[in-house]
């Protein structure tokens, strides 16, 4: 128990958090780890020699929310003892609509399956200490549940059932699988199919589902303009603001005080101007750029979010549980409220705003020599969309360079830097894939006109450049002092990942270089041999889907598919807490404190990385869960029509397709294939017909027809047409190859299979009055395909 004795490295740092400060965390467990041993609470107390009923309290405070947070485990002996020396592995569980789950573990590394008897006493969302107790049949590492550290919800959205005087409410979120039992007396007036939003008052044990009672009644089932409020019960979104945040921001007002912008760097000569969409309403990023000898000068101003956002404040509490903003089409869940994202921390025009700076001195090759960041005030001189920029300097039109002639010369030079780092970032290797983005088009009543793609011009790019090289001095400046900060690490491919890649492109006669560790050059060098092919769209996206999901990390793995040692979220923290870290980090520095006394630790940021990364996830399923939505309520007048599309991507189950013209997605179900036993080969993404040789691959031109839509389930069901563009054929004996290559996921199908199953793998019909059962098909095969494959959950590639 020596450890009392010693100075906590930490104690300046917890003196400026707390006015009764006791020892850090990392104290508390440097302790425990010179002990050898769990300790109990009263043992810790004496080892740290606190006395004093407010310190016993802090402590019991500190001990449970390291628990919570997976730094200690609190035994059956009431001892607290490192999780790292009892081999346990934390993170968030993501439920699957089929009873089984997995945990994404937050030391990174691959998903540990949760088999569905360890499911049962658990939600999605859920945060768990586990154990690896071996490999599933498929060579998947599965986990076994020892502790829930946090829930992760409390509420849940869904669809009110009544039978026989029982309640409950199947959920809306596919991924909790559980119904919620709803005792007669918490109705509270609901009727039976209306959807409601229910709270948890019991949660689930291995021997009894989960109970709930109804707080609110959103409406009838399938009524319209309901699937935003819907989603954002369905994730968790937090969308009101607590009364202490409203209490805090009655004082702001719309203008910067002049207080606020004393000892600060005034720019409001510079005609710094906002690009951005038309229909942006926070301008969170300013440029301006001029010469500067044979280079350039380039500043980039941020909004000062951190000025306003306080550490520890019911404001900071509040974006920290949101986490980002949420877009929505045609609606936003801000991360800050209103008086912030759209007033004091948006760089409005012809408006003084207070900003953090980072103004780089760049090379003629485009290499930033020399940055320095800067807490300024500023002046927006223009707000310019991405359409008015590209016309004036792309299109060169005479009427827009007229009325902005003061700020063309500014716009020029900003134009010819970019033009020059769009070289350096093909040197660099930078990965760029070609993706269309698209933009739903509302009539009256909420109801879609027409889906859209979105065109990227070169204002897009110039913008999107700047914003990279900020980023990349923030995480240069900040790693160079080590202070503890939140990184953006996109990590190299996995290894089982390269050699199926390899695989599929040695069947177009296609290498990638770089032996057993390519680089991000390796990557774009193929990109750019096979952009010009027919099946580039193909082959492009193989290879995109052979990358990892880009996460926050404190720990510097760099970022692969940007091809930079070292990279950070600086420009948005208007809607991205992560950045609002990073400014917080850039102000300690500059105001000349130490790295000791920063108010978070490297293991706060960990949490924070942890926590980020997932309100990321659950935005991105949120925002998607909407879109189905609405794409499906706008294909369910379209039954029985033809359209051209590409199969989008292929599965043990089915073909997905995506239309050519309408950007809308559906499942050609593989009992809905001409008549043969059809075996997937997951290596080259395709059916492969056993008798035919038939073969649906991933990038084939297909035609299709509206055949099913079902709302509750958000999915759309197609059929081949009798027409179609072309009809491939595979190389004798592929269907044998792809059934003998011993991957478990490769089966065949059965008629009269489930209907569909998405992407995801969700595919909930009980109890919804659906059957889900697809038409009567002509495929012939031996397997269930749904019950030959639990695809893993898929997850979003990075930015």
């Amino acid at each position: 128990m020596s450890k009392s004795s010693k100075h906590d490295p930490f104690a300046e740092r917890e003196a400026q958090k707390y006015a009764q400060p006791i020892p850090s965390r990392e104290f508390i467990m440097a302790l425990l780890e010179e002990a050898g041993q769990p300790l109990r609470r009263e043992q810790i107390r004496e080892a740290l020699k606190l006395d004093g009923e407010e310190q016993i309290e802090a402590l019991q405070r500190r001990l449970r929310a390291m628990e919570r947070d997976g730094q200690l485990l609190f035994n059956r002996r009431n001892e607290y003892c490192l999780a790292a020396k009892v081999e346990l592995i934390t993170g968030r569980v993501q439920g699957h609509s089929q009873g089984f789950g997995f945990v994404i573990p937050e030391q990174g590394g691959d998903d540990l399956l949760l088999p569905a008897h360890e499911m049962r006493a658990i939600m999605h969302g859920d945060r768990v200490a586990v154990r690896e107790v071996g490999v599933d049949r498929r060579g998947r590492r599965e986990a076994a549940v020892v502790e829930v550290l946090e829930r992760g919800l409390s509420q849940i959205v869904g669809r009110l059932f009544i039978e026989s005087g029982v309640g409950y409410v199947l959920a809306d979120n596919k991924r909790i699988h559980q119904d919620i039992l709803i005792p007669n007396e918490e109705f509270h007036s609901a009727k039976h199919g209306q959807i409601v939003t229910v709270n948890i008052t019991e949660y689930p044990t291995k021997h009894r589902q989960a109970i709930g009672k109804v707080v609110e009644i959103l409406g009838e089932h399938m009524a319209p303009g309901m699937e935003i409020d819907i989603a954002i019960r369905s994730y968790g979104l937090p969308n009101t603001w607590p009364a202490d945040v409203e209490q805090e921001i009655r004082g702001y007002t719309p203008e910067v005080r002049d207080t606020d912008k004393q000892g600060r760097e005034d720019l409001r000569h510079l005609p710094l101007v906002t690009i951005d969409g038309e229909d942006a309403r926070d301008f969170d990023d300013a440029v301006y750029c001029e010469k500067n000898g044979k280079g350039w000068r380039l500043y980039v101003a941020i909004a000062d979010v951190s000025h306003y956002v306080k550490v520890g404040t019911a404001l900071d509490v509040e974006a920290h549980k949101r986490g980002n903003s949420v877009y929505f089409p045609e609606r936003v869940i801000p991360m800050l409220p209103e008086i912030l994202s759209n007033g004091l921390c948006s760089l409005n025009p012809q408006t003084d705003r207070l900003c953090m700076v980072c103004i780089m001195d760049i090379n003629a090759q485009g290499a930033v020599k020399s940055s320095r960041f800067t807490e300024a005030v500023m002046y927006s001189h223009a707000r310019f969309t991405y359409t008015k920029v590209a016309a004036i300097l792309v299109d060169k039109d005479p009427q827009l360079r007229q009325q902005y002639a003061a700020l063309l010369p500014p716009l020029e030079t900003l134009y010819d830097l970019f033009k020059v780092l769009q070289q350096a970032r093909n040197q660099r290797g930078a990965i760029d894939f070609g993706s269309t983005e698209t933009r739903i088009m509302f009539g009256p009543d909420r109801k879609i006109e027409r889906i859209v793609p979105q065109q990227r011009n070169d204002a897009h790019r110039l913008i999107e450049e700047c914003m990279l090289l900020a980023n990349v001095a923030s995480a240069d400046y900040l790693a160079s002092h080590e202070i503890p900060i939140l990184y953006r690490v996109h990590d190299t491919p996995s290894a089982e990942k390269l050699t199926d890649l390899r695989e599929f492109l040695g069947s177009f006669g296609l290498s990638l270089g770089g032996g057993e560790e390519p680089q991000p050059r390796h990557f774009s060098e193929l990109l750019n041999k096979v952009r010009n092919r027919p099946d580039s769209h193909l082959i492009e996206t193989v290879m995109l889907r052979s990358l990892r999901q880009a996460v926050y990390s404190p720990e510097n793995g760099g970022h692969f598919g940007l091809a930079y040692d070292a990279y950070t979220h600086f420009t948005s923290p208007i809607r991205r807490y992560p950045d609002l870290l990073v400014h917080r980090a850039i102000r300690h520095l500059l105001r000349h404190k130490s790295t000791a006394a920063f108010a978070y630790s490297h293991s706060d940021m960990q949490n924070f990385g942890d926590h980020c990364s997932m309100t990321e996830r659950r935005a991105d399923e949120a925002t998607r869960n909407v879109v189905d939505w609405l794409k499906c309520e706008y294909m369910q007048d379209k039954l029985g029509e033809h359209y051209d599309g590409t199969i989008s991507s292929v599965t043990s189950f089915g073909l997905f397709v995506a239309l050519s013209e309408i950007y809308v997605e559906g499942l050609v179900h593989i009992t809905g294939l001409p008549s043969d036993y059809y075996h997937f080969d997951s290596v080259h993404h395709r059916l492969i017909g056993e008798r035919t040789n038939r073969s649906f691959r991933l990038g084939d031109p297909i035609r299709v027809a509206v055949s099913r839509v079902n709302l509750d389930d958000r999915k759309i069901d197609f059929e081949l047409t009798a027409e179609q563009p072309n009809i491939s054929r595979a190389e004798p004996g592929a269907a044998k190859a792809a059934s003998a290559r011993g991957k478990p996921v490769e089966t065949k199908a059965k008629r009269g299979g489930k209907a569909r199953t998405k992407r995801n793998g969700s595919n909930k019909n009980k109890k919804s009055g659906n059957s889900g059962k697809a038409k009567p098909a002509t495929g012939k095969a031996k397997k269930p395909a749904e019950k030959a494959k639990q695809p893993k959950a898929k997850r979003r590639k990075p930015r």
